[in-house]
């Protein structure tokens, strides 16, 4: 990916990275973009992408009944793909709510990256975890006030 489109230091997830792992993920990226309404992967997908949004909006979704289930919007600075990160199915399937760009990561690419250089694999990977914590206590919030809202007097 040429710097010159995207500087990734400016988005969330690339905070603690240093200047020489960032140039790594400014090579392995590509922008890539998505009109309204496109399915960037569906549940249970085994994908090959990671991606960090750019712009525009994503919802995560869960297929429940036979209807998509909103789990979480994603917004500028986020990421998603963590699962195929993981070497795992897609958990949800993700839809662009507005036209979107994003920065994508082909998953061959940051392994290989990542068995060149432990630093680099550490540094991606603890991001990574920290990520999926913070997804899951999310989640966990959602849910708590799903069941509450339910319960009866």
């Amino acid at each position: 990916m040429n710097s010159d489109v995207v500087v990734l230091d400016r988005y969330p997830f690339f905070d603690h990275f240093q200047p020489k792992h960032l140039e790594k993920l400014t090579a392995l990226g590509s922008l890539v973009s998505f009109p309204k309404d496109a399915i960037l992967f569906q549940e249970e997908d085994e994908d090959t992408e990671f991606y960090v949004l750019l712009s525009g909006r994503v919802a995560l979704e869960l297929s429940h009944a036979g209807r998509p289930l909103l789990i979480d919007t994603l917004h500028a600075g986020d990421e998603l793909g963590c699962s195929v990160m993981l070497g795992q199915k897609n958990q949800f399937r993700a839809r662009a709510l507005d036209p979107v760009e994003a920065t994508a990561f082909h998953v061959t690419d940051l392994r290989q990256a990542f068995d060149a250089n432990p630093y680099f694999a550490r540094a991606f990977l603890g991001r990574l975890c920290t990520v999926i914590a913070g997804r899951l206590q999310h989640t966990r919030r959602q849910l708590g006030r799903a069941l509450a809202g339910r319960e009866g007097p």
